[in-house]
């Protein structure tokens, strides 16, 4: 699978609109790719980098949807309302939703992972990336990934 942004390139810096500094609005992406197969797809995004990238302490979660449309192939900037079926996870500030970079330090690595399952994940009561990730287990067919930064 192939997974991309119109925002920003893999590798480089995320545009200060889709950050804390900015409307913290979700970039949009677009994926390619997904196996014939595919039951639902999750997508990931998270901070390996938190709080500080010379000495990460922690793995900070930003997004988390799962049971996205396998026929879906890609997401809108600022999407308020996913495809009909997404549900959506907690991120690190435990809510639903995108919430964009807002490092407290330093240049960190943002990571956008695109999974194909051959599943639909039940309704979790408490769907953190854990939760999806243990969910996903021996039920990825194809994964993408997209990485930016971001610094203050």
């Amino acid at each position: 699978m192939n997974l991309s942004s119109s925002a920003f390139a893999q590798n480089g810096a995320i545009p200060k609109k889709h950050t804390c500094d900015g409307g913290d609005v979700s970039p949009a992406l677009s994926w390619s790719g997904v196996p014939a197969q595919a039951e639902s797809l999750v997508l990931i995004v998270d901070d390996p980098d938190a709080p500080d990238p010379a000495a990460p302490k922690m793995t900070w979660v930003h997004w988390v949807l799962y049971n996205i449309p396998p026929s879906a192939n890609g997401l809108a900037e600022g999407v308020k309302a996913p495809p009909a079926g997404t549900l959506e996870g907690l991120n690190d500030w435990q809510r639903a939703g995108y919430g964009g970079p807002c490092p407290p330090v330093g240049r960190h690595r943002y990571f956008f992972k695109l999974y194909a399952l051959d599943i639909v994940i039940r309704a979790l009561s408490r769907p953190t990336k854990n939760a999806i990730e243990m969910a996903s287990k021996g039920h990825i067919l194809a994964r993408a990934e997209l990485i930016g930064t971001y610094e203050r």
